[in-house]
């Protein structure tokens, strides 16, 4: 089958490689009809996590199910499904707290309590390094899926692709630092990041009651998409006084909920690059940094961009005083997919008009270009393998 492999950081090519088999009695193999290159994806993309081997990329993904298990009951030959990107079993400790994105039996490498650097990292993901379990990713023609009961939703017919693709990873994740967030209705969001986690960030907000929605971002086109998708009030970040027009746009305050949904590839100074090298970091925490700047005291920060390695002068004592509440981490996708299909059937939420750039699965190397280096107005790409 052709695949999207990755060899070495800005190094992905579309090469021939071995048809995916059942393994275990809980997998299915899935013909891939749609997939999407992530922000998560270009972290490995540009070496922040490191792959020494070859690795099929990819973890948002659906398609028709060709094959399945002999333990799998609910999923059946022939299905369309969507496949939310942790690999949860759902039945360890983790799972059956509503806590998928720790699966004990999803990473059995790597796994452990700690959160280290290289082991003790959490469940498995699909296509993202050794780290998180080795597994193939689905920016291919064909995937093999685990436990496959656990998660995998049918999609109806009356919906396309494009209309269920998210619900794998970005609109999740975006639902995710709302809800983490505790939105109820009248509070001020800043969102930090009109990439497509952002963007779906700010469509939740408005839908769980936010009174206004701020989206901060470096690219105009992206604050143009943010604005014509999303409805909401836009600042390029770059601005020096950032800041303090969200502290003006609320009475002196700050936003009461700040959402990083940039993490740790976030725009930064030749300065800040120099720092990096000698502290021996990967990545900046200045999006992270922003948010505490501009939630207001007692407020909440929300990060769903992510973050791969401990930072130097991180800012405790601005959080302390403060006295700011952060959730962080990787979407429980397993907890909403109901929740998050039901949305979308029902037509209250509109999942691919953030698409800037439909391709060939042939062409992945330069749709992971201009993702990655923002040109042609990229702001979300989908791959079709067919």
């Amino acid at each position: 089958m052709k695949a999207v492999v990755f060899h070495k950081p800005k190094d992905v090519k579309v090469e021939t490689v071995k048809d995916p088999v059942l393994e275990k009695p809980t997998d299915v193999i899935l013909r891939v009809t749609s997939t999407a290159i992530c922000g998560s994806d270009l972290h490995i993309y540009n070496g922040m996590f490191p792959q020494p081997e070859d690795m099929v990329l990819g973890h948002e993904f659906m398609g028709i199910v060709e094959e399945t298990g002999s333990e799998v009951k609910k999923i059946k030959k022939g299905d369309r499904i969507v496949v939310p990107f942790p690999i949860s079993c759902g039945t360890c400790w983790f799972c059956s707290h509503s806590l998928p994105t720790h699966c004990e039996n999803s990473n059995p490498e790597h796994y452990g309590p700690e959160g280290g650097l290289v082991d003790g990292k959490g469940g498995g993901l699909y296509g993202y390094t050794d780290l998180y379990g080795g597994y193939s990713g689905g920016q291919a023609e064909y995937v093999r899926v685990m436990y496959a009961d656990h998660g995998c939703r049918a999609v109806p017919e009356n919906l396309t692709d494009e209309q269920t693709l998210f619900l794998t990873d970005i609109f999740p994740t975006g639902y995710s630092a709302v809800d983490w967030a505790g939105i109820k209705g009248g509070e001020t969001v800043a969102v930090f990041g009109c990439g497509p986690v952002g963007l779906m960030a700010q469509k939740v907000a408005w839908l769980r009651g936010a009174k206004r929605v701020i989206a901060l971002d470096v690219q105009e086109y992206r604050l143009q998409t943010a604005r014509n998708v999303c409805n909401s009030e836009t600042i390029n970040a770059k601005d020096d006084d950032a800041i303090e027009k969200i502290r003006a746009m609320t009475h002196g305050r700050g936003a009461d909920v700040c959402i990083d949904a940039v993490g740790m590839e976030a725009d930064r100074s030749v300065m800040d690059r120099v720092k990096s090298v000698i502290r021996l970091e990967k990545g900046t925490i200045n999006a992270l940094r922003m948010c505490l700047d501009a939630v207001r005291r007692g407020g909440i920060v929300s990060v769903v961009g992510v973050y791969g390695m401990p930072y130097d002068n991180f800012p405790w004592a601005q959080i302390f005083d403060k006295g700011i509440t952060m959730r962080t981490g990787q979407a429980p996708v397993q907890n909403y997919i109901d929740t998050l299909l039901q949305l979308v059937i029902d037509g209250k939420i509109r999942l691919d008009d953030i698409i800037s750039h439909r391709l060939p699965l042939s062409e992945a190397a330069h749709a992971y270009k201009i993702f990655n280096d923002k040109e042609d107005n990229c702001v979300k790409v989908v791959l079709h393998p067919d």
